[in-house]
């Protein structure tokens, strides 16, 4: 396919190759699950054991464990072992902040909605 001849060469480059645009959905996949959404706030705010998670997550062990997985395999937290508990963290803020965003974006969008 040819490039259309009044589209700026800028806006030409800007559409990412479709390698890179799988890797941005896939990790945007990691807010598509509410487990996830929840798991990544607690984190978002400090390092917790895979137990605490449970207990704030109500949840069970195996099934945090499961979901803490995808994220380590996502390069997306660090954990450190320390006796028996292995304690997460964020691996870096971008994850943060861009559930941050998101947060601060529906909340303007809900206080639109409601007449606020």
């Amino acid at each position: 396919m040819s490039k259309p001849a009044e589209a700026p060469l800028d806006h030409w480059n800007a559409v990412p190759s479709l390698e890179d645009a799988r890797s941005i959905a896939r990790f945007f996949q990691v807010l598509a699950d509410p487990t996830r959404v929840r798991l990544v706030m607690a984190l978002a705010y400090d390092e917790w054991c895979v137990t605490d998670l449970t207990q704030i997550l109500e949840m069970d062990q195996p099934a945090v464990s499961h979901q803490l997985k995808y994220l380590r395999d996502m390069g997306l937290v660090n954990w450190t072992k320390n006796g028996r508990h292995v304690y997460y963290s964020l691996a870096d803020e971008h994850l943060r902040d861009i559930l941050f965003s998101s947060m601060e974006h529906l909340n303007c969008e809900l206080q639109v909605s409601q007449g606020g």
